[in-house]
């Protein structure tokens, strides 16, 4: 029986390699009639205008986002709280918009700014910044499951990755319409192909986890495409369309036949990972330079080239022998020849095989590391007379990984039995939600050449204006940022099992507000930074919570822990460390001991580099960098719309007992040398006001001192007993060693207090 599925899989894989129908095109009418409540669910309303309702409050009321928020709390005769103190709103907004904390001159400037639109100016410099960019560009990471390796076992890093990440900390620093942003991502390389942004933009569909030496190539597209659609409808939609993968979604409205009409218009699109990112004159400058080198060195490269041929043989034989028999045929293949399927095989088998002739490589690595003796030594000879040249060698052209289309033509997309690979029914054509669009969507050509054009229709129909989803998905994302909890407390999902908005009125203004004003990100941004619901206290009300003890109706501004990157970037920033160069590859920070070696990396040797803001930190899927993941950082194998907030002894036992705070802490203390000197109470109101923004109080003097009293009795008896001793980075000679091995642990502690580690 084994022998038999084995062989109609495999009869079944031929079918389909040969570009055969397996079934009649699903009819999408034939399928079962939607419920009432599906019908009426309030995500697949079209999104009404919505006037703000008048309150008793207007004084209080900002703009008409707090008479929203207001009228509901009225509704249940709760007070909103009143309005936060200049420190903690500047530290809230500057942490909320820029992930770092003001410096003492901001601080200063804010305080000393008396007028009415002081706190305006504000939000419009933090907005203007290009820490805004660093810091929202991360959010937006965490839903394109960003990572710079292929996961699974090999877990083999993806070296042009990090340019996804520049695109977006550009594109939001430029404040791109969002519509624009969606588009870029779905299909700039059909839209947009002369623009080497849209191409690279492209990549938010590559950054899906791969196994990368998987001998079933037709399981391996089918897992990617199964990926993709199901970021895809959660990230853009907010919809689990992953659940009607096998059948129709148990709940939503979302057919299993919408599950292979949405990943039809990713039928043809495979991973671009040697994407040219130069205009055409600097190519044709390179390859005029390039030519000269390949003459200069043609001699050696000819019998450098003669001596690995057998062997390249031979390792692209052992390496293709292991497809099976029908991706072998479709290799021997002249191009022209294959079907669309077998173009999509013959791009998986990708490892050895050159992106532009198909022909079969092997990497120089592996060939070198096959040559003995004699061979081996006149290599080596070669190689040497090789770099003799170059200074010739006019380099690598900058490369960037996408998706792009691999011909005109796609291959069928099908429903599968149960959502096995090989199991194909009907075949489906490209489309929409079938509640909102039953007919299958009208494809038009593109300036792209060789493309089909599907996702370019998928990118219109999801920035559609009358589309229900979209805009309201991205303005629900934003609040969810700010407030940590979103109108609708499931970011990624709108559907009938998804939390119901706490206030849907003001969540159709946001949408149509959003979409009214050119989808501007920092506009919106900028209404709810400068609402007075935003401004509100943390306090907590004992009475009010018995009525709201989730703060749904936002009574209060919800304090919020920090994610382990901010945590890391102020804390750089306090110490005076921070490294605030933009962009380029991924960085390479310490790691705990012994990590170096089970999956993590060679630490990067400039110590300047390795204290660049958290969002350039090198991601491997397999190894997250472990002071984020201590701090909740997801797994980046999937889209993450919500990120879990724990508190653990991991976490302060972090902070408290690594290398790198510690060192973090000695340079924090130094800083408040330089600035204090030798006295004491000034270094107290200085390490206050670089940690917290604030003058500590009267009752903080006096345990500070009463701190370091006991702490130099302490570093006396470690002294006696021969115990090294943490000092200053910088140690000005007035100061007495044990009190700045006191200061030291000082500057740790408040590191360490949650009122560095949450924003107020």
């Amino acid at each position: 029986m084994k022998k038999f599925s084995r062989h109609l899989g495999r009869w079944f894989a031929a079918w389909l390699l040969l570009g055969l129908p397996v079934s009649r095109a699903a009819d999408v009418s034939s399928a079962p009639a939607f419920t009432p409540a599906q019908r009426r669910h309030w995500a697949f309303q079209p999104i009404a205008r919505r006037e703000p309702p008048i309150i008793r409050h207007e004084q209080w009321a900002k703009n008409p986002i707090d008479q929203f928020i207001v009228a509901e709390l009225e509704k249940r005769k709760i007070e909103p709280s009143p309005l936060a103190d200049k420190i903690t709103l500047l530290r809230r907004v500057s942490l909320d918009l820029t992930g770092l904390p003001p410096t003492l001159e901001e601080v200063d400037a804010f305080l000393a700014d008396r007028s009415s639109h002081a706190y305006e100016r504000v939000v419009n410099r933090l907005l203007a910044s290009p820490h805004y960019g660093e810091r929202w560009s991360r959010h937006w990471l965490d839903l394109a499951r960003y990572a710079e390796s292929e996961g699974f076992k090999a877990d083999e890093t993806r070296p042009n990755a990090w340019r996804y990440r520049d695109y977006v900390i550009k594109s939001l620093n430029q404040d791109k319409p969002y519509d624009r942003f969606l588009r870029e991502q779905i299909a700039g390389d059909e839209l947009w192909p002369d623009d080497p942004d849209a191409r690279v933009a492209t990549g938010f569909n590559r950054h899906y986890p791969d196994e990368s030496n998987a001998r079933n190539l037709m399981q391996r597209r089918q897992d990617i495409l199964n990926d993709i659609t199901d970021t895809v409808g959660a990230v853009f939609t907010g919809l689990t369309y992953a659940c009607a993968r096998c059948h129709d979604h148990k709940f939503d409205p979302i057919l299993q036949t919408d599950y292979y009409r949405l990943q039809a218009f990713f039928a043809n699109a495979s991973a671009a990972d040697n994407l040219v990112l130069a205009s055409p004159t600097e190519q044709k400058a390179h390859r005029e330079k390039l030519a000269v080198w390949e003459e200069k060195t043609r001699v050696t490269r000819d019998e450098m080239n003669a001596i690995e041929e057998p062997h390249r043989e031979a390792i692209i034989k052992d390496y293709v022998d292991k497809y099976p028999e029908e991706i072998q045929v479709a290799l021997r293949k002249p191009v022209k020849e294959r079907t669309p399927f077998e173009c999509q095989m013959v791009a998986k088998a990708k490892q050895y095989i050159d992106p532009e002739s198909y022909q079969y490589l092997a990497p120089t690595s592996a060939i070198v590391g096959r040559l003995k003796g004699d061979q081996k030594k006149r290599w080596e000879e070669l190689n040497d007379e090789l770099k003799n040249s170059a200074d010739l060698h006019p380099g690598n052209l900058p490369i960037g990984t996408g998706i792009t289309d691999l011909s005109a033509t796609a291959p069928g997309t099908h429903l599968l039995r149960r959502g096995m690979f090989d199991a194909p029914r009907d075949e489906v054509e490209p489309g929409f939600l079938a509640i909102l669009n039953p007919s299958p969507t009208k494809i038009l050509p593109t300036v792209a050449a060789d493309s089909t054009g599907r996702r370019a229709a998928l990118a219109e129909l999801l920035t559609d204006p009358q589309n229900p989803l979209t805009a309201r998905v991205i303005v629900n994302r934003l609040w969810h940022y700010h407030f940590g909890r979103g109108l609708v407390g499931t970011p990624s999902d709108f559907g009938l099992k998804g939390e119901r908005p706490t206030n849907l009125a003001l969540l159709d203004w946001l949408a149509n507000e959003f979409m009214r004003t050119g989808w501007s990100l920092k506009q919106l941004h900028r209404l709810i930074v400068t609402s007075s619901t935003y401004r509100q206290v943390s306090n907590h009300r004992p009475e009010v919570a018995r009525v709201d003890p989730d703060d749904k109706l936002l009574w209060h501004f919800p304090r919020q822990r920090l994610e382990g990157e901010v945590v890391r970037d102020a804390s750089l920033a306090v110490s005076g460390l921070l490294n605030t160069k933009m962009g380029g590859p991924g960085i390479f920070p310490e790691l705990p001991p012994g990590l170096e070696s089970r999956g993590g990396w060679k630490v990067s040797d400039d110590s300047s580099e390795r204290n660049r803001r958290s969002v350039y930190v090198f991601v491997r899927r397999n190894t997250r960098y472990p002071l984020f993941e201590a701090f909740d950082m997801p797994d980046t194998h999937e889209s993450c719309a919500r990120r879990n907030v724990t508190t653990s002894p991991i976490q302060a036992l972090t902070l408290l007992n690594s290398k790198l705070s510690l060192e973090w802490a000695q340079a924090f203390a130094g800083r408040v040398l330089q600035s204090a000197g030798a006295d004491v109470d000034k270094q107290i109101d200085t390490a206050y006001r670089l940690a917290y923004s604030r003058h500590p109080d009267s009752r903080e003097q006096t345990m500070a001192k009463k701190f370091f009293s006991e702490q130099r009795r302490v570093i006396t008896e470690r002294r006696a007993a021969s115990e090294p001793l943490a000092l200053p980075a910088v140690l000005p000679k007035a100061v007495n060693p044990d009190h700045a091995a006191a200061l030291v642990d000082f500057c740790h502690a408040l590191m360490n207090a949650n009122e560095f580690v949450y924003r107020n």
